[in-house]
């Protein structure tokens, strides 16, 4: 009989450091997955849109389009976007007001999306540049006119 009590004590001791384990495991995994930043940058592009969207978490989403195309697959073109999320309300209310424009963005990139935080692993945390776009034809047609109201 004594020599059951020890070997339960070993047992409840080894489900314990497993427990402690698991649990530490998953906390590192959690953390991994959804609060260490993967990669920072800055993208640029005409600002396409700005969303406030979403069910139950409302979060401002929107999609820049660069410059340039890609091929996906042989023959195929293919404009680059880049969809992000933004989460300071400030942010998003300047780039609400300049949909159309050239923009650069600096944003974080996640492994994982967060609900509360957007739908995409891109997070936009500040904006380096907003720029006109004013195309070089126009420019020279309204010139006159601008020196004439002067």
């Amino acid at each position: 009989m004594d020599d059951l009590r020890p070997k339960k004590k070993r047992g409840r001791k080894v489900m314990r450091w497993l427990l402690t384990l698991l649990i530490l495991s998953l906390a590192i995994f959690v953390y991994v997955r959804y609060y260490y930043v993967f990669g920072t940058g800055v993208k640029s592009g005409e600002l396409n849109y700005l969303v406030y969207k979403g069910v139950v978490f409302k979060t401002y989403e929107g999609k820049l389009i660069q410059s340039g195309f890609r091929a996906d697959k042989p023959g195929g073109l293919q404009s680059n976007q880049f969809d992000f999320s933004v989460v300071d309300e400030e942010i998003a209310k300047k780039l609400m007001v300049s949909s159309g424009k050239n923009v650069q963005l600096h944003y974080k990139e996640y492994f994982g999306a967060l609900p509360w935080r957007g739908y995409t692993n891109f997070v936009v945390d500040s904006i380096v540049a907003i720029e006109e776009i004013t195309p070089k034809g126009l420019e020279d047609e309204l010139t006159p006119y601008i020196l004439e109201s002067m």
